[in-house]
């Protein structure tokens, strides 16, 4: 039971005019009072044997009250032992119970007497004091034991590090060592200065002739001799290329090789000794990985933004101005201008190449990259020979619908639409109109199941196509050419 100091007050008023009518009693006999209080007993009718009849002198009898008081209140303390203990286990019906002392004490009929009544303080207090040290200690250990434990927790994530040596063809090795203490701004720390702003300047027509057209993106120096590798789309068509390194004013670049098709390019600037991004592996990512952008969204204003967030999926198919891609998805913020810029890993290698954006009001957070290990193969072929050499058929084609079968009676399969002069496709006889049914032995329903099986073989490679020609099946073996870029 709680120490209530209000009821402590009352009390001490009540007292008050009880001494006090007390005292003004003129009729009042000590010895009488003291005989009285010995043929009662103890308070509460306890400790008979202390208040025997031999008693009565009134000076013992009644010495003063609030020494009465006291071994009153000394007597009931052994017999609230018990009640003690009850009162723990409800702290409601205690209180209810010292409410209910308090009205007994407004019906007593020793009330004006000059018998003083005084309530058990409460154990629980007592008790409280006594344990206080212990709490007091304990309390004190246990703070003392979390911080402990926390700095050498903290010291052993801080002793944690990342470290592991990455190569590729056509960038140099390197070990790269992250602390887990402010990993994202030492990884913008560590690659940031290889991710360069790529602005470009193209001629365009429109109905009042030409005009200059300014563009923008970024890049990734993977070889020390100032090649950087971006996006197609970044630099196509464009009459002058210009790259800014960071801190550094802008220097003229020439376009190594591009293929529209992967939507990669390489550039070079007469520079070197320049800082080298590493290449990871992207066939380890996985869904929920830590994912950083770096690039210069929006143009040089805001060069070298660096934005964080996960990796949201992999693989994801999609066709873009006709071109198919399978693209890592992030949804790091990816805005115009990163195109060609770095998605990195938590080990601050280059995982993707950041590509495209969905731009909607309904969409928030969807960007893409391109796998690095897709992009690596790319590279050393224009590296190498400026283009992407590819097994090349030479044709235009498109899908045969459920309804033109139904209305044209056609049989499922890819319409020839154009053949390439002097593709692989001309030079087998292949002609427009004639429906591909099968490659190889492999049935073929639509375009997407045609390309991928030209694009298993080889440049040179010789394969079997069955066509469907006026009502006719036909099987043409053709020598698969070379796409040089296109």
């Amino acid at each position: 039971m709680d120490y209530d100091d209000s009821n402590d007050t009352n009390k001490s008023i009540k007292n008050d005019e009880t001494l006090e009518n007390f005292s003004e009693d003129k009729n009042i006999d000590y010895d009488q009072e003291a005989d009285k209080l010995g043929s009662e007993g103890s308070v509460d009718g306890e400790n008979a044997e202390n208040n025997d009849s031999g008693k009565d002198d009134s000076e013992y009898a009644y010495k003063d009250h609030e020494e009465i008081n006291q071994d009153e209140a000394n007597q009931e303390e052994d017999q609230g032992e018990a009640n003690q203990d009850e009162s723990y286990k409800d702290k409601d019906q205690e209180e209810a119970s010292e409410d209910e002392s308090y009205k007994d004490e407004e019906n007593d009929p020793n009330k004006g007497t000059g018998y003083i009544k005084i309530h058990n303080v409460p154990v629980k207090k007592k008790r409280f004091k006594k344990m206080a040290p212990f709490i007091a200690a304990m309390l004190i250990s246990a703070l003392l034991g979390g911080v402990a434990g926390g700095a050498i927790v903290s010291s052993q994530i801080n002793k944690t590090a990342y470290s592991s040596p990455i190569t590729s063809s056509t960038n140099q090795s390197k070990t790269v060592s992250y602390s887990s203490s402010s990993l994202i701004s030492k990884i913008a720390e560590e690659a940031g200065p290889a991710i360069v702003g790529v602005d470009t300047k193209a001629i365009t027509q429109d109905i009042f002739g030409d005009r200059e057209v300014e563009g923008s993106g970024s890049g990734i120096i993977f070889d020390s001799k100032g090649y950087i590798v971006t996006n197609e789309h970044v630099i196509g068509n464009s009459k002058d290329i210009f790259v800014t390194l960071p801190g550094r004013k802008p220097v003229k670049a020439q376009v190594v090789g591009a293929d529209k098709r992967t939507d990669i390019a390489v550039i070079k600037i007469n520079e070197s000794n320049l800082p080298v991004a590493v290449f990871g592996d992207s066939s380890k990512v996985k869904v929920g990985d830590l994912a950083i952008a770096i690039g210069n969204p929006m143009g040089e204003e805001y060069a070298g933004s660096v934005t964080s967030g996960i990796i949201s999926a992999l693989n994801r198919n999609m066709v873009v101005d006709g071109k198919r891609y399978k693209l890592i998805q992030t949804d790091a913020a990816i805005n115009p201008g990163n195109s060609g810029g770095a998605l990195l890993n938590e080990r601050g290698e280059v995982v993707g190449i950041n590509t495209i954006k969905i731009s909607s009001s309904k969409v928030e957070g969807m960007g893409f990259a391109i796998p690095i290990n897709e992009v690596k193969p790319i590279v050393e072929q224009l590296m190498k020979n400026g283009y992407v050499s590819r097994p090349y058929l030479g044709i235009y084609f498109f899908d045969v619908t459920d309804s033109m079968i139904k209305d044209y009676k056609l049989v499922p399969g890819v319409v020839i639409d154009k053949v390439d002069s002097g593709s692989a496709a001309e030079s087998a006889g292949l002609k427009p109109r004639d429906i591909i049914t099968e490659v190889d032995g492999n049935k073929i329903k639509s375009s997407d199941e045609l390309y991928d099986c030209i694009q298993s073989h080889k440049v040179g490679d010789s394969i079997k196509v069955k066509v469907w020609r006026d009502g006719s099946t036909l099987t043409i073996p053709v020598t698969l050419g070379d796409s040089k870029g296109l």
